[in-house]
């Protein structure tokens, strides 16, 4: 009976064990990727650096391939002599001083070097096992210059019609356009239509054009003017505007209570064009909270002194 007893229970031991194996086995010595890095969009003519990351644990690599649209174009073998080999492929040009096996240079991409990249990973014998994962990269060709504005009068009053364009410089893909009043984004009744493409060059860059129509009200000249900005953006790597602002007719200047002072006409449009300082949104968005801890301390501390001096 016992006999039995210890047969069974060293059944259930061996059956417990071997299922633990099969769960954990395949963390023991398994190669992972760890991480693949491709940025989302490139320039045009730059060199860009893709990066493969893996963990081979206690496994020894065999290989790394590189492939773009399911063509490989890069393989490096350690075991061989030379360990690196490229394959001739459009849009691919590998540096390879410069590239290993977990990163890849690529240089002066064009358009054609757009497309899906993937990085696989082999061990060696006896596991042979292959990681992959994969990314998408787009090239893109920046404006040679800000966006244009077009179609304003040199002077606008209550009950007027204000009727722009904003039209970017070719580009590809062509830049999203966006549409201001006075700081902010102008409502979307006053948009002619989405963004649409009005030309193609024979370089395949792409000329946006984005209209902006609306009749003037008292909350448009609030402080006797109006600044109407448009702004032209490429994913994250490219942000530029242009902007325009005018005097209102018969609206009285700041410091003016004479609501028929005629002296304030419109003069002609004011224009400049601004440039984002950082090719990011973050950047950009980051940059004025220094200015507001700034106005925010300058009117915090002056109170806690009185109270200290008070007590």
């Amino acid at each position: 009976m016992m006999s039995a007893r210890f047969t069974c229970l060293a059944y259930v031991t061996l059956i417990l064990v071997t299922l633990l194996l099969i769960l954990v086995a395949p963390e023991i010595g398994a190669l992972r990727m760890t991480a693949l890095q491709i940025p989302e969009h490139v320039v045009f003519n730059q060199t860009v650096t893709l990066q493969c990351n893996f963990n081979l644990d206690r496994e020894f690599l065999y290989s790394v391939k590189w492939y773009k649209d399911g063509n490989e174009f890069y393989r490096y073998v350690p075991g061989e002599t030379p360990p690196v080999q490229v394959f001739e492929l459009s849009g691919v040009s590998v540096d390879i001083a410069n590239s290993t096996e977990k990163s890849l240079v690529l240089r002066n991409v064009d358009l054609s070097s757009t497309g899906r990249y993937r990085c696989e990973v082999s061990a060696e014998a006896p596991s042979f096992q292959t990681v992959s994962d994969h990314a998408d990269m787009v090239v893109v060709v920046l404006p040679s210059k800000g966006p244009h504005i077009s179609g304003g009068r040199s002077r606008y009053q209550v009950g007027d019609t204000v009727r722009l364009n904003c039209t970017s410089a070719p580009s590809k893909p062509a830049a999203m356009l966006t549409w201001f009043i006075n700081g902010e984004p102008a409502d979307a009744k006053y948009l002619k239509g989405p963004p649409h493409i009005t030309g193609v060059d024979d370089r395949g860059l792409e000329t946006a054009m984005l209209g902006l129509q609306f009749h003037v009200t008292p909350k448009h000249l609030k402080r006797g003017d109006m600044n109407l900005k448009c702004l032209a953006t490429i994913a994250t790597v490219y942000l530029q505007s242009k902007e325009e602002s005018v005097k209102g007719v018969g609206v009285p200047a700041p410091g003016h209570s004479d609501p028929d002072d005629r002296n304030n006409a419109l003069k002609a449009p004011e224009s400049r064009e601004t440039r984002a300082q950082s090719h990011t949104r973050n950047d950009l968005a980051h940059g004025s909270s220094g200015e507001f801890v700034a106005d925010w301390l300058s009117f915090l501390l002056p109170a806690l002194a009185a109270i200290f001096l008070t007590r």
